[in-house]
């Protein structure tokens, strides 16, 4: 008798527990560097001089045109041309969080740039510094745009973490792949893979959701 999907589902759980903890770090770990890094890369285009608006630029309109699959591959076979020893996931992570950091900069860029210029001219009337003026004029209201788009953002940065398995980190996509190789149920597993990253994805869509009405403006 040919053995049930619960019963091959019982025997891998510490295969795709372990998959889907792989994948989870990954996303986590490039969404919150891309994210950091993203702020600064929105702040030198909206605030940068020439030069460094026009290296900025060149950086994310060359990383949102190249695929997130070459970034992985250059990524990891570059840093070990170029001697750094970065392992798999260590390579995926950077790969992941480039990427992660041309999106969320130019969703800064767009956010801060929407914010109409009489507020700043208001604030300087005021007699607040650049620096007072952004952290308590333009940056709780650029946050409250940048939200919906970061958040579809990090979502396919879990969808980016399936590329990783051609270079051998062992995500999800990859352990799951190895299960149907030993059960040949490769519909059963290939469904369950999806519906695992559509549960991490629609928790990060929660959040979003959460942090959104804890950050709305009272009418």
């Amino acid at each position: 008798m040919a053995p049930s999907f619960l019963e091959q589902l019982w025997i891998a759980r510490y295969v795709i527990l372990s998959g889907l903890g792989m994948s989870v770090s990954i996303s986590l770990l490039a969404i919150i560097a891309g994210s950091v890094f993203g702020v600064f890369v929105g702040l030198a285009l909206v605030y940068g001089g020439k030069i460094l608006r026009f290296i900025v630029r060149a950086y994310t309109d060359i990383i949102r045109g190249t695929p997130v699959l070459v970034l992985v591959l250059a990524s990891y076979y570059v840093s070990a041309a170029a001697g750094l020893d970065l392992g798999p996931f260590s390579a995926g992570v950077l790969a992941l969080a480039i990427f992660c950091s041309s999106h969320v900069g130019e969703i800064v860029r767009g956010a801060l740039q929407a914010i109409p210029k009489g507020q700043t001219e208001a604030a300087k009337a005021i007699g607040l510094t650049f620096n007072q003026t952004f952290t308590s004029v333009l940056w709780p209201q650029a946050m409250r745009q940048c939200l919906p788009a970061w958040v579809n953002t990090a979502a396919e940065m879990v969808k980016a973490s399936t590329l990783l398995s051609v270079i051998g980190v062992a995500e999800l996509l990859l352990r799951t792949q190895e299960i149907i190789s030993r059960n040949f149920m490769s519909l059963q597993f290939y469904f369950l893979a999806g519906a695992l990253y559509f549960i991490v994805n629609f928790g990060i869509e929660r959040f979003g959701k959460y942090v959104e009405r804890k950050t709305v403006l009272p009418t």
